[in-house]
């Protein structure tokens, strides 16, 4: 036998990935499963993305190697998206970087700046790709809890009490997954002197902006920001294109450099059909945003109904792709989902998939249609 490389033992298989072979294991059997779990837009992309990604196809340039920086086309989109949805200033020629979706990005950027024994700042709950990420880099991930009376913000005293003599990058993600709660200015503002101060490098990974929220926010819009930070972005949920994989990352260019170098060494660049999709649903007008929240903001209202019926409690005021809810006492997440999936055959997701403070909680998806939800409703 060949042994696997050691870094794996610090790794498990993705939760999804194991957990949806059970699930589609009991659609083969004809349990009718109501899949609440994965935030997989259910949506089509804008009709002008599709009419692009198939013109593109007759190009002359369609089928070739693409530059590992984008068509400049696409890095002049993102930077004029920024400058219109975040009122955010960025070199479409030095301080833009295109991503083949930015889970590739939490690869590229701790391959870019950690080094075996380095330490990381996760947030807990957290996306589970930070550790383990983390981990396959031979570095240490160092747990902050983000706590409900808080916020699920970072809390700055408490980050200040730990030895932060190894950490070496600090991941956040606002809107949260998979909370939905806000950051305001004044925190980010707090975080990036926190960073600045123990010169840690910060990364805020924010896909869900435009979802369910009228205030999008980048970290990038604050003062000095750019120094010390790297903003990820996505247009998987905002577009409704999360096959296509198409991400990005922001920030000077002294750290693009970095990841770029990376990722030049992992890939060939993005298929250029791809891109001039992109480019075509980065220009899509506010009437895009106003109507895709209209569905979500419908099957949330379900989502809610669906809640209460499982005597959960959940906080309206958030953002994003999901609802977090509040199991009632003495629940174990992981028994409640199971329970659930067995007896109702409906998916929802353990808060534990996100760090121990998420026990007794459990995520709802908004990806999928209001009839299926009121199914799953009535189903309760």
């Amino acid at each position: 036998m060949i042994e696997v490389a050691k870094r794996l033992e610090s790794v498990e298989e993705y939760y999804f990935s194991k957990k949806l072979k059970e699930v589609n294991t009991l659609k083969t059997k004809g349990h009718p499963i109501i899949n609440l779990g994965i935030g997989s837009p259910d949506l089509q992309p804008p009709e002008e993305v599709i009419t692009a990604i198939t013109n593109s196809f007759k190009e002359a340039n369609a089928h070739k190697y693409q530059s590992y920086q984008g068509l400049p086309e696409l890095r002049d989109a993102i930077s004029e998206f920024y400058s219109e949805r975040f009122r955010v200033s960025v070199d479409p020629t030095k301080e833009v970087l295109p991503l083949m979706g930015s889970k590739e990005g939490i690869m590229h950027i701790s391959m870019a700046f950690l080094n075996k024994g380095d330490e990381v700042l996760i947030p807990n709950p957290g996306y589970p790709t930070y550790t383990s990420v983390t981990k396959l880099m031979q570095a240490e991930p160092v747990f902050y809890d983000l706590d409900e009376a808080n916020g699920w913000c970072p809390n700055i005293e408490a980050l200040e009490k730990l030895d932060l003599s190894k950490v070496k990058l600090m991941w956040l993600s606002y809107p949260h997954m998979p909370t939905g709660a806000k950051a305001s200015k004044k925190i980010f503002e707090d975080l990036i002197a926190f960073a600045k101060e123990h010169h840690i490098l910060l990364v805020n990974d924010n896909p869900y902006s435009f979802i369910l929220n009228n205030e999008p926010l980048s970290i990038l819009s604050i003062k000095g920001a750019k120094e010390i930070c790297l903003e990820l972005n996505s247009l998987s949920k905002t577009f409704n294109m999360a096959g296509w994989r198409v991400g990005m990352v922001l920030g000077n260019q002294t750290l693009l450099n970095a990841v770029l170098k990376v990722k030049s060494n992992m890939d060939s660049g993005m298929f250029y059909g791809i891109q001039k999709g992109a480019i075509e649903a980065l220009k899509c007008s506010k009437n895009w945003f106003e109507n895709l929240n209209d569905i979500y903001e419908e099957r949330r209202e379900h989502v809610w109904e669906l809640a209460r019926r499982l005597n959960c409690t959940f906080d309206k005021d958030t953002n994003g792709l999901f609802v977090w809810a509040k199991l009632p006492p003495k629940m174990k997440s992981e028994e409640f989902i199971d329970k659930l999936l067995i007896e109702n055959h409906i998916f929802i997701t353990p808060g534990t998939v996100f760090g121990t403070k998420g026990e007794g909680y459990v995520r709802f998806s908004l990806c999928a249609s209001s009839e299926s939800i009121k199914e799953a409703i009535a189903r309760i």
